[in-house]
């Protein structure tokens, strides 16, 4: 096992895992503490340090509001459950599990990025355990990154002081630790040549980014970003991931007079609690801090740019939970119903009402209810294909029945404890068929990390059902439900005309 690792820093001691062929590394550094004079830039090179670097324990979390303080929160009862959690601006650091036994043995390497709306999050949450995948015979790395204020501040003196890094720092970070990865995991037993990178709601928003950024051609293999893919087809334009930083700068403004400063050096002598929670004041009357098109590392929307061609041409596996973030048409009755849809829809709206399913009502009153994410990454992987792309795309949908007191349905996230195969470190009393589904989702994940397919051998020794790719001449996708992994063609008449309204 390797225990012990030379780093370009210096060495490093991990751990033993749970498994006693997992070797776990936690809080590597990979990047200076971006504190003081460092607050708001772009992150600096780790220092040297001499004899063995002990890596035992997570690193400090980022600057953030407090975890687990809501216990009526489902996500504190999922695994936010320690408000105690060591946190400090000096954060940069990430993990490592590996299973490899020597460093030249080349395994391919998830690198993984953690959500929370760019606002929150950590990596020692504890769904995020990578031991049960490196035991697949993968390098699992977890990176940590600025997030809220100290992640995502634009400022007209940021712009003027430093205009090749004036903001996206938390993506910055990101990129740190992809390239920090790239130059050391092979000491780890991984190879540099296939990087996966991951991520899971800001965390998949974090990969579309990290692959249309022409930066990192060279860097990225293939990615999933889960659930992190956000397109309205009911909206038009839609307002997806392409603020201006001459919109983040206005709100960095706001917040600098929220403080009363006026100066970066004033604003960078609050010490880290006090603008911490100066900001969590400010942004319950305010947009977030988030990232933007800076036109240096982010040039554009990323869905945009994705479907355009112009991202990296890499593989991609995405998809989404059955219940999570629906559009919708709301409306009181069907009059107000019928205006609406001819604003969607204009020349179209006859077309768009012949469809049955548009005047279904749902629960709450509005009509044709239908999956953002569906929606926008089938869009998006069709017009990617159009436009020049020609790496393959794979397409799943998480419905299965989720247990426990709150009947939580298939709520945003809860398919994390499947992918990573951790659902014995959840409260909900999951039963065998659960188990056997982590057991396939895992696998399908590994060997796409491996391969860019998910297809092939499963970790039980029995080929997994096949997956078929997405795009515009197959609409197979992929079902997780209480069936196990089930393809099926999902894209009825209704869905493809919402689909192809996606601007």
């Amino acid at each position: 096992m390797i225990r012990k690792a030379m780093t370009e820093n210096g060495i490093v001691r991990g751990i033993q895992g749970g498994n006693a062929r997992i070797t776990v590394y936690r809080g590597v550094p990979f990047a200076a503490p971006p504190v003081g004079d460092l607050r708001w830039r772009e992150p600096q090179p780790a220092s040297d340090w001499d004899g063995e670097r002990c890596c035992f324990e997570f690193a400090p979390i980022s600057m953030q509001e407090i975890p687990g303080g809501n216990k009526d929160n489902i996500y504190s009862r999922e695994w936010h459950v320690n408000s105690d959690i060591p946190m400090s601006e000096d954060c940069l650091y990430l993990n490592i599990w590996t299973p490899a036994v020597t460093g030249d043995e080349k395994l391919p390497v998830l690198v993984w990025f953690f959500g929370g709306g760019y606002q929150v999050g950590y990596t020692a949450e504890m769904e995020f355990d990578g031991e049960a995948l490196a035991k697949r015979g993968i390098v699992v790395v977890s990176v940590n990154y600025r997030v809220g204020a100290f992640g995502f501040l634009a400022h007209p003196l940021l712009t003027e002081a430093q205009p090749d890094f004036p903001t996206n720092f938390g993506l910055l970070d990101q990129q740190a630790g992809l390239r920090w990865v790239k130059r050391n995991i092979a000491a780890f037993g991984g190879d540099p040549e296939e990087i996966t990178v991951g991520g899971q709601s800001a965390g998949g928003g974090s990969v579309m980014y990290q692959i249309t950024c022409r930066q990192n051609e060279g860097l990225i293999k293939r990615a999933t970003p889960i659930s992190g893919i956000f397109r309205d087809p009911y909206k038009s334009p839609f307002a997806g991931n392409g603020r201006l930083l001459k919109d983040i700068e206005k709100i960095g403004a706001d917040f600098f007079d929220f403080l009363g400063v006026k100066t970066l050096e004033e604003a960078r002598a609050i010490d880290a609690v006090t603008l911490r929670d100066a900001y969590e004041k400010f942004r319950k009357g305010a947009m977030a801090l988030g990232p933007c098109v800076d036109g240096i590392f982010n040039t554009d929307d990323t869905y945009r740019l994705f479907a355009d061609g112009k991202g990296l041409d890499i593989p991609v596996m995405a998809g989404n939970t059955m219940d999570e973030f629906k559009a919708r048409i709301a409306a009181k009755s069907e009059e107000e119903f019928l205006e609406k849809a001819k604003d969607c829809f204009g020349e179209d709206t006859d077309q768009f009402l012949a469809f049955p399913e548009a005047h279904v009502r749902g629960a709450d009153g509005s009509y044709a209810n239908v999956s953002i994410i569906e929606c926008g990454l089938k869009h998006m992987f069709r017009e990617g294909a159009e436009n020049g792309r020609t790496a393959k795309n794979y397409y799943y949908l998480f419905n299965e029945d989720i247990p426990g007191w709150d009947h939580p349905g298939n709520f945003h996230s809860v398919d994390l404890w499947f992918f990573f195969d951790n659902l014995q470190k959840c409260w909900r009393p999951f039963t065998g068929r659960h188990y056997d589904l982590a057991r396939q989702i895992a696998d399908y994940w590994v060997n796409f990390i491996k391969t860019g397919d998910p297809n092939g051998i499963g970790s039980d020794g029995l080929e997994l059902p096949t997956w078929g790719a997405y795009d515009s001449a197959h609409d197979e996708s992929m079902i997780f439900d209480q069936r196990g992994a089930f393809p099926e063609h999902l894209d009825s008449a209704f869905k493809h005309f919402l689909i192809d309204h996606i601007s």
